[in-house]
């Protein structure tokens, strides 16, 4: 979430607020197939205290894509519903990538900050070593001797 408190009034996608007369009036199905699709858990609408069911607008579009599927694509239910996972299960994945994104874009930003202090505390007499590499040239010192 954002941080910020959200009205309790205030209705989202997510919201359970259809009976399923209107739901099945919405999605162009026939009541009893919402309580068989609920029952295959293709369609999972949220319950009231007295066990009924209340669908979303997400509810809602999920039933249209599971006819969609059904009667357009030729697709078992029990095909639809191992779909459903598989979208449900990228979705959360994305949205781990996502979050795990944002811990390594954060960490990158402390690093970068912990570095610049680092430089920012290095004394200014100091004259950074630079490694020359001489080209296959060989210097060897030996010290004069005294004659005798």
């Amino acid at each position: 979430m954002d941080g910020r408190r959200r009205n309790p009034y205030q209705l989202t996608d997510e919201s359970p607020v259809y009976v399923i007369s209107i739901a099945a009036q919405l999605s162009g199905l026939h009541p009893q197939t919402l309580r068989q699709y609920d029952r295959l858990g293709l369609v999972s609408p949220d319950r009231t205290a007295g066990r009924g069911r209340r669908y979303s607008a997400r509810d809602i579009e999920l039933l249209r894509t599971v006819q969609q599927l059904s009667q357009d694509e030729g697709i078992n239910l029990a095909g639809i519903k191992r779909i459903i996972e598989l979208e449900n299960q990228v979705a959360a994945l994305q949205q781990r990538v996502a979050e795990l994104s944002a811990a390594v874009d954060g960490a990158a930003v402390a690093m970068q900050q912990r570095e610049a202090q680092v430089h920012a505390s290095y004394r200014r007499d100091l004259v950074p070593y630079q490694d020359v590499q001489q080209a296959g040239a060989l210097v060897v010192w030996r010290p004069k001797r005294a004659k005798d």
